[in-house]
């Protein structure tokens, strides 16, 4: 899995006993984020699909709108001490006319892989207007129901490490479009996002997105921003993710697991 995992000597302990053996391992680096040469933030992610990722972290932050903002996504000349390109740095070139990052959504200079938005300057700056409003999605629980199995089948390093978090899309009748993987849930979630734009799928109308752990506030955010009208995840909910969903009318549900859930807001697009 190249970059994705990392094999490393662990001492086992069962029964008293210590054996050694190799462990696979959730790889985890930096990647900054630059938008016209400028850095706008570094977020702790697993290797891969860093471009979705880029494009999926300025779709949620409101700085682009679809696929047509972006003229090119590029690596930097980022080297290790050997000389190696580590490709850690994706720098973002706007189309003409895409006005550049208002200092309003400025980033600290880093965030972890745990939290994406501790970093915001000013939580009024939370809140990003969405240009998709989330429409559509009228879904059948019998479905809803099928989507924890075909979500958890469909995380291959997850099986590998037992560390990362994943974000399945998923079509309002249930087919499966795509999975992203990632030590941030954030990060997951952008990487399906900027998945989405980079596939011309943007706004996400009658679409399910369904993450495996939490749901907190800035996973609603980035589905308001993506235009997806539904939410689910496999545990609970946080009070403003609930406040914001229903303020995005957003059908959030939690605790989805098997033939039984919660449904916090949107009720009215269950059939």
């Amino acid at each position: 899995m190249g970059r994705v995992t990392v094999r490393r000597k662990v001492l086992r302990l069962r029964g008293g006993v210590g054996t050694v053996r190799q462990d696979n391992l959730a790889a985890e680096e930096p990647l900054e984020i630059r938008v016209g040469g400028s850095p706008l933030s570094v977020t702790m992610r697993t290797p891969g699909a860093d471009v979705e990722l880029a494009h999926g972290f300025l779709l949620s932050e409101g700085i682009i709108g679809g696929r047509e903002d972006v003229s090119i996504a590029r690596y930097c000349d980022g080297v290790d001490d050997q000389g190696r390109n580590t490709y850690n740095v994706l720098d973002i070139a706007l189309a003409d006319g895409v006005p550049p990052p208002s200092p309003d959504i400025a980033r600290n200079f880093y965030t972890t892989s745990s939290c994406g938005i501790c970093g915001k300057a000013a939580l009024d700056a939370v809140r990003t207007k969405t240009r998709h409003q989330p429409t559509g999605g009228r879904i059948d629980p019998a479905v809803l129901a099928e989507l924890p199995d075909l979500l958890r089948a469909a995380q291959k390093v997850f099986d590998a490490t037992g560390g990362l978090h994943a974000a399945g899309l998923f079509s309002s009748a249930g087919e499966l479009l795509v999975v992203r993987e990632d030590v941030g849930r954030h990060n997951a979630v952008d990487k399906v996002l900027g998945w989405a734009m980079l596939s011309d799928r943007v706004p996400l109308s009658d679409t399910i997105l369904l993450v495996s752990g939490r749901a907190s506030f800035e996973l609603v955010q980035k589905a308001a921003m993506g235009g997806i009208p539904v939410l689910a995840a496999v545990s609970a909910p946080s009070s403003l993710a609930v406040e914001l969903a229903a303020e995005q009318d957003i059908t959030l549900i939690g605790f989805l697991r098997a033939d039984t859930c919660n449904v916090y807001t949107g009720e009215h697009r269950l059939t």
